[in-house]
């Protein structure tokens, strides 16, 4: 199994750096120019702003989660996850409907006389970027807080603890292990952040690397300009990546019996708090995804074949892409004794940008065969490397319990092979395992990245024809289809999710 993983994980960095090489390759030298520089600052400026802002409203909110039990609750964890799973131009799309000139909040602000709120420049992209990512933060934590035995709790209570003791003594140790993954995950998808900058960034002040990359290859076609900003990008991807893996260190909680959850919750104010907390997120993320529901369902029952052909290919590559993601995320993290730099090789692709890798595949395989006739094998491929670092990130923490927890009686049992896959791993890792199929299948489904590179008129995904519907002016069409790819997204997601929380009851 090490070898097997040590190889896997050489593969997964042959795969990341090979395309990126293919780039530097054809540039001729590395120099930014100042709009570079000021591009660099305000892209590590926002993407480090988002994952703090992001991070810091995820811990109260997955611990008010943690804490409380309401009607809904289940439907509303479940539903956390649906910012985070739509195609970006769709969630922003739903965004301007609720925030921009025209929009809900403006419309009630006018008659009051208060100053309007502006969607543009710094301020866009941050609300963009906490709507899509504050899911994603929260669900990473609500994990480490559920991770947490029930023991523990019950032995807090026995003691007399305040909740001043349960944070001192349980929340804090799990937050050390949990936030520094979930801040440099949700920094590096920041950092390649592309059509938000592109909608919302408001102009040559709000630029960042991945939207001057595309510049450059798309209307310059200067691949020596391109790989440098690609090579820079990719760097601080990497310097993130390495942070979260140096700080990520194991709560030491020990084994529980699978016990339900004691209810832990203080009242007073901070019921009043929690509460607060959860109407708040419930509506900041859930307004925009209704106006967007509401937008697409006239004409939902008229769309073409074209799109539902799109849709086929759509699910079959994120299906595919899901599958080679679970194998190398399980053979990573299941790996004893792993070298150093194994897990620096699982959340590597994260510090790239699809659109780079994209560009190196295209330089790689252009002289050999036709783009297009590799269009949707490559997608897997790209959406497989592109949806691990979350997989592995997701299930690393309990990956690293079970086996303090149990390896030792698991190997004096002679479990091993097949039989320890099938009666201890897959039940004791059900919960994140459904948690990350639902993301990685989610995230391929609404990807719109490599796909626009090689893929022709046969070839084109859901996500790839709603772009060119809307290019066409055929608005209506293209947000029936958004709407199409939002429940097929959030359904793909809601099974594997649902599916793994009951494996794990």
């Amino acid at each position: 199994m090490a070898i097997g993983a040590r190889a896997l994980a050489a593969l997964i960095l042959l795969l990341v750096a090979a395309p990126l090489g293919a780039v530097a390759w054809r540039a001729e030298g590395l120099s930014l120019s100042a709009a570079d520089l000021a591009a660099l600052r305000f892209t590590l400026m926002q993407a480090a702003l988002s994952a703090l802002i992001s991070c810091a409203l995820a811990v109260p909110l997955a611990r008010a989660l943690a804490r409380r039990r309401f009607a809904g609750r289940g439907a509303l964890i479940t539903l956390l996850g649906a910012p985070f799973l739509l195609p970006v131009i769709v969630a922003i799309m739903g965004l301007l409907t609720i925030f921009g000139r025209a929009g809900l909040v403006n419309m009630a602000l006018r008659p009051l006389g208060l100053p309007e709120v502006s969607i543009y420049g710094l301020q866009g992209v941050l609300l963009a970027h906490v709507f899509l990512n504050l899911p994603l933060a929260t669900r990473m934590v609500l994990q480490g807080w559920q991770a947490i035995p029930a023991e523990r709790l019950r032995l807090g209570e026995s003691l007399g603890f305040a909740p001043a003791d349960l944070a001192r003594h349980l929340e804090r140790p799990m937050l050390r292990e949990v936030l520094p993954g979930a801040l440099a995950t949700v920094f590096a998808i920041c950092l390649t952040s592309f059509a938000v900058a592109l909608t919302l960034g408001g102009g040559p002040r709000a630029t960042t690397l991945e939207l001057a990359i595309y510049q450059a290859i798309r209307f310059d076609f200067d691949l020596s300009h391109a790989a440098g900003l690609a090579l820079t990008q990719t760097a601080f991807g990497g310097i993130a990546a390495l942070f979260a893996w140096r700080l990520t260190s194991p709560a030491g909680f020990g084994a529980g019996l699978d016990r339900p959850w004691p209810i832990v919750a203080p009242g007073g104010w901070r019921w009043g708090l929690d509460s607060a907390l959860i109407a708040l997120a419930a509506a900041f993320l859930l307004l925009p995804m209704t106006a967007i529901a509401l937008t697409g369902l006239p004409g939902f029952a008229d769309l073409p074949v074209s799109v539902w052909a799109a849709t086929g290919r759509s699910l079959s590559v994120a299906l595919l892409s899901t599958a080679v993601t679970l194998a190398l995320a399980l053979a990573l993290v299941l790996t004893r004794c792993p070298p150093p730099w194994l897990g620096l090789a699982a959340v590597l692709p994260l510090a790239t940008s699809s659109l780079a890798l994209g560009t190196g595949l295209f330089l790689l395989l252009h002289p050999l065969v036709a783009p297009g006739r590799l269009a949707l094998p490559v997608t897997v491929l790209v959406n497989a490397l592109m949806t691990l670092p979350f997989a592995y990130r997701l299930l690393l923490p309990e990956a690293r319990a079970l086996n303090a927890d149990y390896g030792r009686l698991a190997d004096s049992l002679g479990l091993s092979g097949l039989s320890r896959l099938r009666l201890l791993i897959l039940p004791r890792l059900a919960r994140p395992l459904g948690f990350s199929a639902g993301l990685s299948a989610a995230l391929s489904m609404g990807d719109l990245g490599v796909i626009a590179l090689f893929a022709g008129e046969r070839e084109a995904t859901l996500p790839l024809l709603i772009q060119r519907l809307t290019a066409a002016y055929r608005i209506e069409t293209a947000a029936s289809a958004s709407l199409l790819l939002v429940v097929i997204s959030f359904a793909l997601f809601w099974a594997f999710d649902a599916g793994g929380r009951r494996a794990a009851a």
